[in-house]
């Protein structure tokens, strides 16, 4: 679905979307990263509809891109990796730790792999959903990018996830891909027993859960779909 089909007018919201700085897929010697689609579907999604958008990663720096993710023939993908500022962006992102989260609207962390080792525990990633969901903004994760979620705390130290109905990476989806084995530990399982009410449907479906500023994503199928109530969340609250 293109941007013009939503119809939506232009707003001065701006987003930051996050992603993995971890490249090393465990102890397999294999490399991951963040997946490519992940980034670029609502990186385009947000930025054609008008939101102004920036991209941190948590040690800042070359972006660390999962090379499996590399599918130029994908046309978000082709267009991202084609893009001038893109390029310059993801050659020299910014650390998270170092951005100003009071700025944004939302904060939409991408999947991929690499995700499960450095979100969970990242300080400068439990801060910005602290910030960012106390402000009363939305928190959007897609696939693996609910690695942020599975620590975080609300002011009262309870768990964000506790009570809210959320998706993300499969049991089925990651024995799928081989790596259940690989992962330190089982998205679907963490989210489940961090209190959340998990749902999904059959893997690589489409699937994006809404509950109240907490928006999500299944798999990477879901990236495109997630920035998209995204937007439309913005608009809303845009238009009050």
């Amino acid at each position: 679905m293109a941007a013009a089909d939503l119809e939506l007018r232009y707003y001065q919201s701006r987003v930051l979307l996050v992603v993995t700085s971890h490249g090393q897929l465990g102890d397999t010697g294999e490399s991951t990263g963040f997946w490519l689609s992940e980034l670029a579907h609502p990186y385009f999604m947000l930025h054609d509809s008008g939101v102004d958008v920036d991209i941190a990663s948590t040690r800042g720096g070359e972006a660390v891109i999962d090379p499996l993710s590399r599918d130029e023939s994908d046309p978000d993908n082709r267009r991202f990796l084609a893009d001038a500022e893109v390029r310059r962006m993801l050659d020299a992102l910014p650390a998270l730790g170092d951005m100003d989260i009071t700025r944004y609207q939302g904060i939409f962390f991408a999947g991929g792999h690499g995700a499960m080792w450095d979100f969970p525990d990242d300080p400068a990633v439990q801060h910005a959903i602290a910030t960012i969901h106390e402000a009363g903004n939305l928190v959007v994760a897609v696939c693996h990018g609910q690695a942020a979620l599975v620590n975080a705390t609300l002011a009262d130290g309870s768990y964000l996830l506790k009570g809210k109905q959320v998706t993300g990476f499969s049991n089925k989806e990651e024995v799928a891909v081989q790596l259940d084995k690989v992962v330190p530990f089982l998205l679907q399982d963490k989210l489940t027993e961090r209190g959340a009410n998990y749902v999904q449907r059959p893997p690589w479906e489409e699937h994006v859960v809404v509950d109240g500023q907490l928006i999500t994503g299944q798999n990477p199928q879901s990236a495109k779909p997630a920035s998209i109530a995204m937007v439309k969340r913005l608009r809303a609250v845009e238009s009050t």
